[in-house]
């Protein structure tokens, strides 16, 4: 995606929207529509590590952060993963 994305213009800015209740809820809990068998948290790394490696990273967004539903714990883990 990233190369037909940058096909003509490698130097293109490019913007990452990320839901983070793309994750697996065993990783990032604190989110309004779980999605089981979700990404990894390595999966998930993996794509913004990607994008970050063309240099055109230009900005992001996280959506779908909701630290008040379930635990604290959980709220604490899904804060956690979101800011890595």
């Amino acid at each position: 995606a990233i190369g037909h994305l940058q096909k003509h213009d490698e130097s293109r800015p490019l913007h990452l929207s990320y839901d983070i209740n793309a994750m697996d809820p065993n990783v990032s809990p604190a989110t309004y529509t779980n999605v089981p068998g979700g990404l990894t948290f390595r999966e998930a790394h993996y794509v913004a590590e990607m994008l970050a490696m063309t240099g055109s990273l230009h900005s992001m967004d996280m959506n779908e952060l909701n630290p008040t539903l379930g635990t604290p714990e959980g709220a604490r883990q899904t804060v956690s993963i979101a800011s890595e």
